[in-house]
């Protein structure tokens, strides 16, 4: 069994692990040097490698709108720092979907000894024993973990998707609410449900005209336009 060597993978609401790391901005002290601010943590099979290529280029597109969301990136793959540096160095060069000249100036760790890989799940065996899994960790200022998600080694993440989660966690924080499904900027929110049957008829038969029930258990505020 390889159990040894593959760490527990973290859960949504446990503390980010901790690491630190070479990249290709510099050593980096995770996630102690992002206090205050969220973090997308992503890892990627191999550099020079089409699909990463193409998220490389997107999520280096969208960094400007991921810092207005107080969020910064950062990259992972088991390939080594010189090989990050050339490779990042040749999407320069490249034209895509619209996309030329990006550069990528968010940190790329190195991690050939996988280490944090490691850590974070992203060794997993059924795809690759060598190669990262894509996985997407999202961590809140606080340091902790707030979503995750996996994709297998065949397939493009949806970046779209990524920002939208972000929105959603940030107005579910400040608001105290949760958001519905396809929620977007601007959609009306769910209200967290009642906790006792007084309330439960308050909540139907109130007149608040900035809320809305379909049941008791199911209520909307409506957002500002």
């Amino acid at each position: 069994m390889e159990e040894n060597n593959l760490t527990k993978m973290p859960l949504i609401g446990d503390d980010a692990p901790e690491f630190k790391a070479k990249t290709t901005q510099g050593d980096i002290n995770f996630p102690t040097d992002y206090k205050g601010k969220w973090v997308i943590l992503f890892s990627h099979p191999a550099d020079f490698t089409p699909v990463c290529t193409t998220e490389f280029m997107t999520f280096a597109k969208m960094a400007d709108e991921f810092k207005a969301l107080n969020t910064e990136l950062v990259g992972l793959s088991v390939d080594s720092l010189y090989a990050h540096i050339a490779w990042l160095r040749k999407i320069q060069e490249l034209e895509w979907n619209g996309m030329k000249k990006i550069e990528v100036k968010f940190p790329l760790i190195e991690d050939i000894k996988m280490d944090v890989a490691k850590k974070y799940g992203m060794i997993q065996p059924g795809q690759s024993n060598t190669q990262a899994v894509r996985a997407v960790f999202v961590i809140d200022p606080k340091g902790k973990i707030r979503l995750i998600l996996y994709y297998p080694l065949s397939t493009g993440r949806n970046f779209d998707e990524i920002k939208r989660v972000i929105l959603a966690l940030q107005k579910a924080d400040a608001d105290s609410v949760a958001t519905p499904a396809n929620w977007r900027p601007g959609d009306d929110v769910i209200v967290p449900p009642p906790g006792s049957c007084g309330t439960a008829k308050e909540r139907m038969e109130g007149k608040d005209s900035d809320k809305y029930c379909l049941d008791w258990f199911m209520c909307f505020k409506r957002e500002k336009k």
